[in-house]
Parts: structure tokens; C-alpha cells; sequence
């Protein structure tokens, strides 16, 4: 069955057909809420967002966006003044975690609104509403981080002892998993690993990190490998480099997400390697959950949206739609 509803739900994607104009008329008088996670043009969320509304023009829903700047006390305050409009359902990003969501999803599938996550996981929440509709579209946090990890070590023979700096979010609670999965990966390399936690004003705004980066690799010439688990700062990592002195190659670059700064930092060399997460199809699959939900009281989907990688190896196919806001 959930091969079957991923199926459906790609197929309504690509539309063009009779089929997809027949869920066009599926959504019509739905109310959806969407948190896009990061603030207003932030390239992620862009990205997140591209697909909600072509989601809700395919399927004629009244969607309403709002954006977090990826704090988690925002994104409870804009759930809480979702309840109070009273829409048919609304997509969540899980960055609070469980407990914290929990007390208000409960208080949503009591008064009837649907509730379904993206981009990163409530399992707890999943597991107890998935019937009623709680799905989840995105990565596995863990798997990605480990995977990426992983790739990492194929493609560059690094030594025991070399340096490795990563920056990350290990503490909240669903969304540290990827960093946590890759920390153990390269400790159990006998990699050097500096760890470093994204402060909540750089992961707001994210040029803040600049001078973060450049103090480290100031203090820490020898450092081989760089890791950023957040697209925002990936989208940037050119940037900084290039202020710290360092010429492409100079250190192998790794991050997350792709958007048009990434797949410009791909092209130009600075960039190495990006774990894409492909958060169009979480906008559009998290939208199309809460209208098949509602419409046809489906369960909730459970879609693992990593993309796999892109590199110098396949950027030139990957690049256009990135700019476009697809990819």
C-alpha cells in the first residue's frame, strides 16, 4: 500500500493528465497551513515553499505559508495560530521534537484538523497518528547522515589523525540526528573531528557565520575536511571560503541541500559534495497528504525523499533546475 500511495502521489506530481485534473478538483475548499521553516527568501524554504504552492494550484487548495527562521519556539507559536484558523490540516517541520509538539497535535486531531511533518521526523507522533493521516515526507536524519558520511570516505582517502571540522545542530532533538550519525562515522575512522554548534543566530542568519568559519580555519590550518549540515550555511561556504583566503581544492568541502548558491559553489570548485534532500517533493507531497487525507481518509505516507548526491560529476544536468527553484 505505501508503495502504492507513493506512486500515486508522484504521478500526481508530473500531472498533464486526466488523472491529475481530477485531483485538481479533490482540494477545492480545503484550507492548508504550511511552515516553511526559514525566513521569508531564504533558499531552502524557497524551494520547500515552490512546491506547496504548485501542490496547492494542481489541487485548488487555499494555502497559507508561514515561516519560523527556523526556531522551534516559532514554528509551536505559528501552530498554535494555525489551530485557531481552523484549516483542514497543516504541515509541520519536526524541529521542536515530539514532546514538544505533542500536546498540540492531540489538541488539532481532536477538533479534526490534519496534521502531517516534512523536511525532519516526529516518529512518535507518526506512529500514534499515522491512520488518522500523520505522514512524514523527507529524509531519514540518521540514514542521510550516516550515507553522506560514508560518501564521503569513498570519495577522499582521508588518514587517521587528519582534521575534519563539522557544523551542526546535534541539539535538537530529531533534526541532530544527521549530525550525530556522521560524528560517530568519522570517529570511528579516527578521524580528528572539531564539532561545532550552529548558534540560533547563525541559523537565522547565516552570512553571521563567516567570521566563525574563518576564525577556525585561521586557528586550524591543517584542517582537511568540512562538513555543514545546514543548507543555508552550504549556500554560503563559497563565500566564506573565499574570505578566509582559500583558493577551491584548498580543503575538501562537503554540505547539504541544494539550491542556487550550492549548485554555483559546485560549479566554480569550492564546493565538493552535497546530500540532497529534494525539499520540492516535501512541499508538494506534504500538501497533496492533507488533501488525500482529507478527501479520501488515507493514511499518512511515509516518502524518504534523499536524492542522492551531486558533485562536479553531475552538476551541469542538476544546475538548471536548481536555479529555477526545483532541484
Amino acid at each position: 500500500m505505501k508503495k502504492f500511495l507513493t506512486a500515486l502521489a508522484c504521478f500526481a506530481l508530473l500531472a498533464g493528465s486526466a488523472f491529475a485534473a481530477d485531483l485538481q478538483q479533490s482540494g477545492k475548499g480545503m484550507k492548508v497551513w504550511f511552515d516553511a521553516g526559514g525566513g521569508v527568501g531564504e533558499a531552502y524554504s524557497t524551494i520547500v515553499i515552490n512546491g506547496a504552492k504548485q501542490a496547492a494550484a494542481d489541487l485548488g487548495v487555499d494555502l497559507t505559508i508561514v515561516y519560523s527562521d527556523w526556531n522551534a519556539e516559532k514554528m509551536l507559536e505559528n501552530f498554535k495560530n494555525g489551530l485557531a484558523a481552523k484549516p483542514t490540516g497543516y504541515v509541520v517541520m519536526g524541529h521542536p521534537g515530539d514532546a514538544a509538539y505533542g500536546p498540540l497535535v492531540d489538541e488539532a486531531f481532536s477538533r479534526g484538523i490534519i496534521v502531517t511533518a516534512v523536511d525532519t521526523e516526529l516518529p512518535a507522533l507518526q506512529a500514534k497518528y499515522q491512520s488518522k493521516g500523520f505522514g512524514y515526507i523527507g529524509p531519514d536524519g540518521w540514514k542521510q547522515g550516516e550515507e553522506m558520511a560514508k560518501e564521503i570516505l569513498r570519495r577522499k582517502a582521508f588518514k587517521p589523525g587528519d582534521k575534519a571540522f563539522v557544523w551542526g545542530l546535534k541539539r535538537l532533538e530529531s533534526r541532530g540526528r544527521r549530525a550525530r550519525a556522521m560524528l560517530k562515522v568519522f570517529e570511528d575512522a579516527k578521524l580528528k573531528v572539531d564539532y561545532l554548534e550552529i548558534s540560533d543566530e547563525i541559523n537565522k542568519d547565516v552570512s553571521l557565520g563567516a567570521p566563525v568559519l574563518a576564525g577556525y580555519l585561521s586557528a586550524n590550518p591543517d584542517c582537511k575536511l568540512i562538513v555543514i549540515d545546514h543548507g543555508g550555511l552550504t549556500g554560503q561556504l563559497e563565500n566564506f571560503l573565499r574570505g578566509a583566503g582559500l583558493k577551491p581544492g584548498a580543503v575538501y568541502a562537503t554540505g547539504f541541500s541544494l539550491n542556487p548558491a550550492t549548485a554555483a559553489s559546485i560549479e566554480s570548485g569550492y564546493l565538493n559534495l552535497v546530500s540532497e534532500a529534494q525539499p520540492y517533493l516535501m512541499g508538494y507531497l506534504g500538501v497533496l497528504q492533507i488533501v488525500q487525507t482529507a478527501k479520501y481518509k488515507f493514511g499518512g505516507l511515509s516518502v524518504d525523499t534523499s536524492g542522492g548526491y551531486v558533485s562536479a560529476e553531475n552538476i551541469a544536468v542538476i544546475a538548471p533546475l536548481a536555479k529555477s527553484g526545483i532541484r
